[in-house]
């Protein structure tokens, strides 16, 4: 499939990948210039990959509540929340974005490769609540402007003050004479802003949107510095970190899953029962510059005592930094283990998260 930007892409010399099911950029010129803009100045992304599907009605806000581990109801309008959505054996189907749009219509916001699995899993857990279910992605792209130059580049072309707009937060916005949803959030660990367009629209903006970044230090930025940028920051990643063998608390992220709000949720009660996961998740510093990656298992003293979920040198850092599932009494700050590294052992030391974090 391909992006209502796939020609622009293609005109500006990117290099493709399929990322499920996806014709998407994953780098135009250098991947490690593509990370440095965003860091330093600001990238400009296609999302329109993602999934877009709205929930409206009278009781929006209950289906919701029912549908994810989150308690969406309390999201104000104008709001969004980072959720996810469990199987009843407490197992990640997606992390997911939701925006109170309204007080009776929210937007879901879902990985590329989960789409079809929301879409489903809301339509079947919606049927009980007045509620109405619409996929709207196959009509939406998804334009990101991230890094410290994003909000000086979307502010002068948007006819809105973006000094109002907060983190996790969205409104109506016209940016380059095109109406948007313009949302700040992001995946990168920078400052930045998300916006919906429609497919019809999103050449016309992506190109204003290029044009005032130029002064700024804006490059197109593809998927494979999305992943080394999303890594520094300690963000999973679906299929790496999430799965449906995981639950939230495996990623620590157990502080999603709201118990306390009313009704019954899917997945609830297995949930109950796994808060304590037999594994978790850590992060990993290495000191050479043999970066540890995906399934490569960590060792202590021989002994194997997890698996490495992403890795990647830093750009940013300058040395090897890694996501890894290992048992809880191997997961203190400072834990020595090694990872296996085709056969030979790497040096690597459990960290705090994020790797990076902007000042």
């Amino acid at each position: 499939m391909k992006t209502a930007l796939h020609e622009v892409h293609t005109g500006l010399g990117a290099s493709f990948t399929d990322f499920a099911g996806w014709s998407m950029p994953v780098r135009y010129s250098s991947e490690l210039a593509e990370h440095r803009a965003v860091r330093e100045a600001a990238g400009l992304f296609d999302l329109s990959h993602m999934g877009e599907i709205e929930v409206s009605g009278p009781q929006a806000a209950d289906a919701l509540d029912y549908a994810f581990v989150g308690k969406l109801s309390a999201v104000k309008p104008g709001r969004a929340r980072y959720t996810m959505l469990c199987d009843e054996t407490g197992g990640v189907l997606d992390d997911l974005v939701i925006y109170r749009l309204a007080e009776d219509r929210y937007l879901v916001v879902a990985n590329a490769g989960n789409v079809a699995v929301v879409a489903a899993e809301l339509d079947a857990r919606a049927r009980d609540f007045d509620a109405r279910v619409d996929d709207r992605s196959a009509d939406t792209a998804l334009i990101a402007v991230q890094g410290p130059a994003s909000a000086a580049i979307v502010g002068k072309l948007a006819d809105a003050d973006l000094s109002e707009l907060k983190y996790y937060a969205s409104i109506p916005a016209v940016v380059g004479g095109h109406d948007v949803l313009l949302a700040r959030t992001g995946y990168t660990g920078e400052d930045g802003f998300e916006l919906y367009v429609p497919n019809e629209h999103a050449a016309a903006v992506w190109r204003v949107l290029t044009e005032a970044g130029e002064p700024h230090g804006l490059l197109p930025a593809g998927l494979a510095c999305r992943d080394t940028l999303r890594l520094e920051a300690g963000m999973p990643l679906y299929g790496n970190e999430l799965s449906t063998e995981l639950t939230p608390f495996h990623a620590g992220l157990g502080r999603v899953v709201k118990f306390d709000k009313p009704g019954d949720f899917v997945g609830r009660a297995a949930l109950d029962t796994r808060r304590e996961p037999d594994r978790v998740l850590v992060g990993l510093t290495g000191s050479g510059r043999r970066a540890p990656r995906h399934g490569y298992r960590l060792l202590a003293d021989g002994e194997d005592v997890g698996e490495i979920t992403s890795g990647a040198l830093s750009p940013t850092l300058g040395h090897p930094i890694a996501l890894a599932y290992v048992r809880p009494e191997f997961a203190e700050p400072g834990t020595a283990l090694s990872a296996d590294v085709r056969g030979r052992p790497e040096p690597v030391k459990v960290v705090s998260l994020p790797f990076y974090q902007r000042s």
